[in-house]
């Protein structure tokens, strides 16, 4: 451990880092202990955190997007390290991530025998998996690092549904899901490193917040065909079209002349999942895509839409796969496209169009505005010729254009 005042946290970084991890990390370490006091009560505020940059060498280069970085030190200069946080080293998912970082991989078995906590974010626990460290425990990663580690580290369990994952002794490995989830894990860095106050001030400072549903929400089906078992490959062109079929799984088998039990066998051997699973995410998928881009839809609708007869049955299974219910789901996406600043929320425009289409079709009137103006209208004029005598305005529009 460091024999500093104040706790050593290093940034490994490479060509393949992204500059918003890599300097939102160092950044918010950077403030820590001074921020918070400057802005409260105008008082300097005393660094509690050493942060620094390394790379396999001194040398400045490039990392995505055409960043420049200039290393404080080289891995083989590191000594004392309380904390090393491999930031994230993108690696296409079609490629495999073994031995490309051998220094990198032989510096962080060394700090971490030395009793340094090791941290990653993003594909920078591919990096930690290369080491051997994660084998048997559970790992965070971005969830479309999936079937990679499958293909790759079978004897790491990764967990694509959580941000943050405490693995080995003591919880001396911690692992970040998606790119954004190097907020939490600085939280959880400095909390652990400086104390909890002084990880509320930094998330007060910087509003941060927890990913709290974790990564399933965010978590989209890869739409790979798989290579390596043509007649399989003919089943998934098929289920991609017919995925609402009724008895899919049985569907396929015939196509693919195959008893259930073998076909069963043969998909998942190559796609990792078993057919029915693999035809409840595409569903799902689709489901998805409707409450993202036909706010007009009723939920039972869309869930017969997409398959299922039980309405029921399709929440739950949403909520399974997705970590929300589907109103909840429609909910959190709507309020991305919000914009605060009018109050006038900013919806996709080919579902605004498709919403909008048909409208037009039960009303002549695009706008909802005018929608409501024309009910209004409409219902005054059948008071009227009822006789009665009330104007109080009561809407006719259908819940699905409200």
């Amino acid at each position: 451990m460091a024999e500093s005042a104040r706790p050593a946290v290093y940034l490994l970084a490479s060509p393949e880092t992204a500059p918003s991890v890599l300097y939102g990390l160092y950044d918010v370490f950077a403030t820590t202990g001074v921020a918070f006091d400057e802005l409260v009560a105008c008082t300097p505020g005393h660094p509690a955190l050493e942060e620094r940059i390394a790379a396999r060498s001194h040398q400045p280069f490039r990392c995505i997007w055409d960043v420049l970085v200039e290393p404080h030190v080289a891995i083989d200069e590191v000594a004392n390290a309380d904390a090393v946080v491999v930031c994230d080293m993108y690696v296409p998912v079609d490629q495999s991530p073994r031995g490309r970082y051998p220094d990198e991989v032989g510096f962080i078995r060394r700090v971490h025998a030395e009793g340094a906590l090791i941290a990653s974010v993003c594909s920078g626990s591919l990096l930690l998996a290369d080491t051997g460290l994660l084998d048997g425990h559970d790992t965070a990663s971005h969830w479309a690092y999936r079937d990679t580690y499958r293909r790759h580290f079978p004897a790491v369990n990764l967990r694509p549904q959580d941000v943050l994952t405490l693995s080995g002794e003591d919880g001396r490995i911690i692992t970040a899901g998606g790119v954004t989830a190097w907020q939490d894990l600085a939280v959880h860095l400095i909390a652990r490193l400086c104390g909890r106050r002084a990880a509320i001030d930094v998330a007060k400072v910087h509003l941060i917040t927890a990913h709290d549903e974790g990564q399933l929400p965010y978590g989209t089906m890869l739409g790979r065909l798989q290579k390596t078992d043509s007649v399989i490959s003919e089943c998934q062109v098929w289920i991609a079209r017919n995925y609402h079929t009724a008895h899919p799984v049985s569907r396929m088998a015939e196509r693919a002349g195959l008893g259930q039990r073998t076909f069963a066998r043969r998909f998942y051997a190559a796609t990792g999942y078993q057919p029915m699973d693999y035809v409840h995410a595409l569903r799902v998928e689709e489901a998805k895509q409707y409450l993202e881009s036909e706010p007009q839809l009723r939920i039972d609708e869309i869930g017969y839409r997409v398959g299922y007869e039980d309405a029921a049955y399709f929440r739950q299974l949403f909520k399974r796969k997705t970590g929300l219910t589907p109103a909840r789901y429609r909910k959190k996406f709507a309020r991305m496209l919000e914009t605060p600043a009018d109050g006038h929320p900013r919806r996709d425009p080919r579902g605004l169009a498709r919403a909008r289409r048909h409208c037009r079709a039960r009303w002549d009137t695009p706008d909802r505005y005018q929608q409501l103006l024309f009910a209004r209208a409409a219902a005054r004029a059948v008071r009227g010729r009822r006789g009665e005598g009330s104007d109080r305005a009561t809407p006719l529009l259908p819940r699905d254009c409200q």
